[in-house]
């Protein structure tokens, strides 16, 4: 009899545990892709830190297929979320199911990625995206001293997804430092190839950048070394990683060139302490997560969520009200003090 009481008692507890997180209602959270680590870590750390503070959460990732993410938020507003959290694949294609969660009364926070020509998104959680951009170009010129040396050095630009509103910030970014260099020809892209119309990569496809860099190789650089690569993303790098070992680069003496990244993803780090990747930029999902739980707190508790940036980010529709947090470098001088003491990743995990 003792026995069977524990049980029900047990039994009632794990009924009620559901309930008690769904207090506070429904948080959807539409994710692009598990392809990216980062996005697989964006995702637990936002329902986890929703959870602990009493949410019922949805999370559903879309392997980057536009339709379906369309119809995993329908499904989250049919279920009746009181906030969808959305990092969208492409920013332009979510006006109408955005209409339809407005009509229904659900808040909307654009997750790091902007969602464009929608006038139903009520806050925007991010990083510095011209930041990024700026300290990836910023790795370049110090890795190559270009403000010292005489040069010239060759280097090739590489753009993200031109659906992603972010790889335009990324490339302006990294641009307003590079630029200089390219006019005074002490940078020479001997590709001619410049412009987010002709170096972007659909869908960050690090095979499609892979390929990329094959043909700029077999092109350009069959007696030519490549000196630098700017690449906005740590999937793109070992993509184009991979095609530079396949002429050469890294055997006989054959130097790689300074190729940089961004998201700090484990294969990349521990490419940067193999003295490959050159640099990658750490930008904190819990950080971000937290910023984002915090507004959802705001907009549920009919407060101002708290922003720090209220003039960049124009969907076309409107200026979103943002909080842009600080992204950091990362090389091998600093990865282990940032990313191992900081307590993101564990020592082991980058062996």
């Amino acid at each position: 009899m003792k026995s069977i009481i524990v049980g029900l008692a047990l039994g009632a507890l794990a009924l009620s545990a559901p309930a008690h997180a769904a207090d506070k209602g429904l948080v959807g959270i539409a994710m692009p892709t598990k392809a990216s680590a980062r996005w697989i870590d964006d995702g637990n750390n936002i329902v986890k830190q929703l959870q602990a503070q009493g949410y019922a959460t949805d999370l559903q990732y879309a392997e980057n297929d536009i339709p379906h993410q369309l119809a995993q938020i329908e499904n989250m507003i049919t279920k009746g979320a009181k906030v969808l959290v959305i990092a969208s694949i492409d920013g332009t294609t979510l006006t109408d199911v955005l209409q339809k969660a407005a009509d229904a009364g659900i808040k909307v926070i654009a997750y790091d990625r902007l969602i464009k020509g929608s006038k139903n998104v009520d806050y925007y959680a991010t990083f510095d995206n011209f930041k990024v951009g700026v300290q990836q170009a910023t790795s370049i010129v110090n890795a190559l001293k270009l403000n010292e040396a005489k040069g010239p050095f060759n280097i090739e630009l590489f753009g993200g997804s031109p659906d992603d509103n972010n790889a335009f910030f990324f490339y302006d970014g990294a641009m307003s430092v590079l630029k200089p260099f390219i006019d005074s020809g002490k940078l020479v892209v001997k590709s001619k190839q410049m412009g987010m119309d002709k170096v972007s990569t659909l869908r960050w496809d690090p095979a499609t950048a892979q390929a990329r860099m094959d043909n700029l190789l077999s092109a350009f650089y069959t007696k030519d070394h490549v000196d630098a690569v700017l690449s906005p993303y740590d999937g793109l790098s070992i993509g184009i990683l991979s095609s530079l070992k396949g002429v050469g680069y890294g055997q006989n003496g054959i130097k790689f060139p300074v190729v940089t990244g961004q998201d700090c993803e484990i294969p990349s780090i521990k490419s940067i302490i193999a003295g490959e990747q050159y640099s990658s930029i750490y930008k904190d999902t819990r950080e971000l997560a937290k910023v984002t739980v915090k507004m959802v707190n705001a907009l549920l508790s009919g407060t101002q969520p708290e922003i720090n940036d209220t003039k960049t980010y124009n969907n076309g529709v409107k200026v979103f009200p943002s909080f842009l947090l600080t992204p950091v470098a990362v090389d091998a001088s600093n990865y282990k003090a940032t990313l191992v003491d900081g307590g993101y990743y564990k020592a082991e995990q980058l062996k």
